[in-house]
């Protein structure tokens, strides 16, 4: 009893929104739970299916101290030295509670970090295999055991692929890479930004707890446990409060967070067990979601949604494409997929005139990184654009044009 009232304590710890489309694909979260529906070890992994609010059984015990743990560089199977206060419970994948978990959709893995432990690990999501990371350390700060601030509540993959994780203090701003060698780097402590008028990121009472989510700009946002949002900016580490969630029940903290298809952000409580709430970031107000068959408390919630927020440099021409409700985008005569892209992606078109088009795809900064003509002759007629091996990952524009150069559809697609 103890132990779950520990971990209680330690997750306690107005953006305009310009919706454009939400190429969101996961109808689904992952959530850290108990193995009971009223319990809060935060030692229990299950899948919440957004469109009907169920959730899956079990898929992984993470505090079964007997499932093999297996070093990240030699794929070996690793052994925990023993903990002089938790024993060979620090072998368990979740041991000491999980309040930070983040999906990362390219590789099909979760990274996550338990509190109190200094070391950042994940879950193989096709073969159940949990990895550890132990060449090197996730904060350097060493035993955590009697710091409620040391301890990483908050984590998440932006849509390049990078993973960023922060501590309960905000004193402890962690980069990490997800591809075949992990790289850990520290960022240092994120600021408070002179905008936020004496509330800070690092107060106890307002800004500690909660989870993170991003943008598709790779903006991040921290939704507190006290219910307060930042926008986190990381070239600079600033943190921009932005307001309150509004509507929520008194006893209601958030300690998940994440994007649905529609744009919203569901928010999950650790210490409230009766519902989980859709916040609409417009305004960061919170209605009740929809659950017949009942909620987990929660002490974190992971997928690869992110919030789409009015893009930049917009040209003339795609500005007035984007009013029009009679265009081409908004009649949703062109379809690209999948979204995010890998190796290729596929513009399907519709029942358009027949004729020649241009297909471009621009980075953020505006510069053409492939063009390619087609001339369109049938319904449903498809074009397979391969991604360069040497692009970045990031953020893309998708753009076709008309041969007079009118512009006639744009999407975002976001290169993973």
């Amino acid at each position: 009893m103890k132990k779950s009232l520990l971990f209680s304590a330690l997750l306690l710890g107005s953006l305009s929104f310009s919706t454009i489309t939400y190429s969101q694909n996961d109808r689904f979260a992952f959530a850290i739970t108990d193995l009971e529906s009223t319990g809060s070890g935060w030692n229990a992994l299950r899948k919440l299916d957004l469109k009907n609010g169920e959730f899956t059984t079990v898929l992984l015990n993470g505090s079964d101290a007997s499932l093999p743990a297996y070093d990240v560089t030699s794929r070996k199977v690793w052994k925990a030295i023993p903990d002089l206060k938790f024993g060979n419970y620090m072998q368990a994948p979740f041991s000491t509670g999980v309040a930070a978990m983040a999906y990362d959709k390219k590789n099909n893995r979760l990274y996550f970090t338990p509190m109190f432990i200094d070391q950042l690990r994940y879950v193989d999501l096709k073969t159940m295999k949990v990895f550890y990371v132990t060449d090197q350390p996730f904060t350097k700060l060493g035993s955590m055991h009697n710091d409620e601030g040391k301890v990483i509540t908050r984590m998440v993959i932006n849509p390049d692929g990078t993973g960023y994780a922060v501590s309960n203090d905000a004193n402890t701003f962690i980069r990490f890479t997800t591809g075949k060698k992990i790289e850990i780097t520290q960022l240092g402590s994120l600021v408070d930004d002179p905008s936020n008028g004496g509330v800070s990121i690092h107060n106890r009472c307002s800004s500690w707890g909660g989870d993170m989510i991003a943008d598709n700009e790779g903006k991040l946002y921290i939704l507190s446990a006290r219910n307060s949002v930042y926008k986190i900016d990381v070239e600079t580490k600033a943190a921009t409060l932005l307001g309150y969630i509004k509507g929520l029940p008194q006893d209601f903290t958030t300690n998940g967070a994440v994007v649905t298809t529609e744009g919203k952000v569901l928010v999950s409580s650790a210490i409230n067990g009766n519902a989980y709430f859709l916040v609409d970031p417009k305004d960061w107000s919170a209605t009740q979601y929809e659950s017949k068959a009942g909620i987990f408390r929660s002490s974190d919630l992971a997928n690869s949604n992110y919030l789409q927020t009015k893009p930049k440099n917009l040209t003339q021409s795609e500005i007035v494409t984007r009013k029009l409700p009679d265009n081409i985008m908004a009649a949703g005569k062109i379809q690209v997929y999948p979204n995010p892209a890998n190796d290729q992606f596929t513009l399907q078109f519709g029942k358009i005139p027949a004729g020649n088009y241009n297909i471009e795809l621009t980075n953020v900064t505006g510069q053409i990184v492939m063009q390619r003509p087609v001339n369109v002759q049938s319904e449903d007629q498809v074009e397979t654009i391969s991604i360069k091996s040497s692009m970045a990952r990031g953020v893309y524009l998708v753009k076709v044009s008309a041969s007079n150069k009118e512009s006639v559809f744009s999407q975002k697609l976001v290169v993973q």
